[in-house]
């Protein structure tokens, strides 16, 4: 009741301003603007990052070819997809050898179906980003499923894994060529953060996210904290349509409850003015899910001594570093 599915174009609107209000970027995570800090943007469909701290940012488009990318972190975030239903497990590589740390994040999953997202998927990201900034070929094309979503990478660091990047679009992209681009678009070109550097690599960790479910709801608090990732649209205090989103894991992360997420995507959104129950209920809300799996640098390295060469990279084997 109250709630419909978006689909095909629906979704596609969407896409254009997770996070905030100034570059039609998306983000997963909150931005700084707020409590968690999230990126601002215009009602603009398609990209975005995560936002500064936490995983959302604002809606707006970022430049770049007219993708639609958004930030969404206090990480990722994300919006429309001509595919919302899972797709066919990714044949490939298994898990083997990779530590029991190594595990889907929360939200992920859909029903009780096989999950498309996999550790090869975040080996992957780690491949691109680490021949780019060593100045190899770039890697082959991978062995997983290329089917289409709205997708989100994002990089945290150390041990107390704070972001370093997170952007991603709303728009379903084919999953090669969208974690070839969202990888480094995430880790070179998040405007909350200096560009990735070598010295860094062994003390990253990769997110990669999948968006699902898109669901149009007619009340505001109708989504759950901890499963929904969440986009919201309203009208600023000057008439202007503002976009904002944060991922699944964001509001747990934080231990918001439902009106602080609320609030909180509110202004990293640019909202200034008193926040009322009333203006709340203007808000039009779209819920989704996301399946989320994550990989440290040294799984990484052990997963591709385990199966090297598998995904075609032609490259040494990176040196493996413990944590200064």
């Amino acid at each position: 009741m109250g709630r419909k599915r978006c689909v095909g174009a629906d979704c596609s609107k969407m896409a254009a301003g997770c996070c905030g209000v100034k570059k039609q970027k998306l983000s997963g995570s909150p931005g700084s603007g707020g409590p968690g800090g999230v990126g601002a943007g215009n009602g603009v469909a398609g990209t975005g990052h995560c936002g500064s701290d936490l995983g959302i940012g604002s809606s707006s488009t970022v430049a770049a070819g007219n993708m639609n990318r958004v930030n969404g972190l206090g990480c990722p975030g994300g919006s429309s997809s001509s595919t919302n239903a899972l797709s066919p497990t990714p044949g490939g590589y298994n898990s083997t050898g990779l530590s029991p740390n190594l595990s889907p994040g929360s939200g992920s999953g859909s029903g009780g179906r096989k999950m498309v997202v996999s550790a090869e998927m975040c080996c992957f990201c780690f491949d691109v980003l680490y021949c780019h900034l060593y100045g190899y070929q770039p890697p082959r094309t991978p062995r997983f499923t290329n089917d289409s979503f709205p997708l989100f990478v994002t990089w945290k660091i150390g041990r107390d894994k704070r972001l370093r990047g997170c952007i991603g679009t709303f728009s379903a992209m084919n999953l090669h060529p969208g974690l070839r681009e969202y990888t480094l678009t995430s880790a070179l070109k998040d405007s909350r953060f200096p560009p990735v550097t070598r010295d860094e690599l062994p003390r990253l960790f990769c997110s990669v996210s999948l968006l699902t479910n898109f669901e149009d709801v007619g009340d505001y608090l109708d989504w759950e904290v901890g499963v929904h990732g969440i986009r919201i649209e309203f009208f600023n205090e000057k008439g202007s349509k503002r976009t904002a989103t944060y991922l699944p894991e964001v509001a747990k992360e934080q231990g918001w409850d439902h009106i602080q997420t609320i609030d909180s995507l509110l202004r990293k959104g640019g909202y200034k003015a008193p926040i009322t129950n009333d203006f709340r209920k203007t808000i039009k809300l779209t819920r989704y899910r996301s399946e989320k799996m994550t990989m440290s640098y040294a799984e990484y390295i052990a997963h591709r001594q385990h199966h090297h060469y598998q995904n075609g990279t032609g490259h040494p084997l990176p040196p493996y570093n413990h944590y200064s």
